[in-house]
């Protein structure tokens, strides 16, 4: 059995704006390294992991890397976990998107599988990617436990993924900043043990 503990990364001044993130390289705020610290105690309490992955993005990379700080590990970055893809939503708030195409950003938060973001990717595009790196991590580390730090999209994804539910659910799901998930692997099965878990922060910001 491999245990994984699916991190998403600590606030950003985007998350706190409600900023299409996607792969721009925004930096974690001061909230945001707290809670970093906060999440490597925590899992520092509980598990010994034995590697470290994360996505390529900086405010990933830095959340990862305060968590390896507790473990005197490298971090992995691995590709295959970075952020969707927003294309010309990057940058951009719902409401500055919605001046420029208000059907597709109510399809996004109604039927988010059904659309290609222009110059993006679809859900879909995220689910093949990140199911395949989630494999190939689970393959490599048998019998271990190991920390992953995504993004909300990536892990919402992951998350589906792993319980055989479609993209449609996408928002039925939620991942707050530097959240929590252990889950368990076995034999090509996996169990949800607990979802976006944030208690390590309570008296932390």
């Amino acid at each position: 059995m491999t245990r994984i503990i699916l991190v998403r990364h600590g606030q950003t001044e985007w998350n706190r704006e409600e900023r299409f993130r996607g792969r721009a390289q925004v930096p974690l705020n001061e909230t945001g390294l707290i809670q970093a610290e906060a999440t490597g105690r925590r899992i520092a309490a509980e598990w010994r992991p034995t590697a470290i992955y994360s996505s390529p993005l900086s405010r990933a990379i830095k959340t990862a890397e305060v968590i390896a700080r507790y473990f005197d590990l490298p971090v992995q970055v691995h590709p295959g976990l970075t952020d969707i893809d927003y294309g010309q939503w990057e940058g951009l708030t719902p409401d500055e998107v919605r001046k420029l195409s208000p059907k597709m950003i109510d399809d996004w938060f109604n039927t988010p599988d059904s659309i290609r973001i222009p110059g993006g990717e679809t859900l879909a595009d995220v689910r093949a990617r990140a199911m395949e790196t989630i494999n190939e991590i689970v393959a490599r580390h048998e019998g271990q436990s190991v920390v992953v730090v995504g993004h909300t999209v990536i892990n919402r994804i992951i998350l589906l993924g792993m319980l055989g539910l479609s993209n449609d659910r996408f928002w039925r799901l939620r991942q707050d900043t530097c959240a929590m998930n252990c889950i368990e692997a076995d034999m090509g099965n996996f169990t949800l043990v607990s979802l976006n878990d944030t208690c390590h922060m309570r008296l932390e910001v």
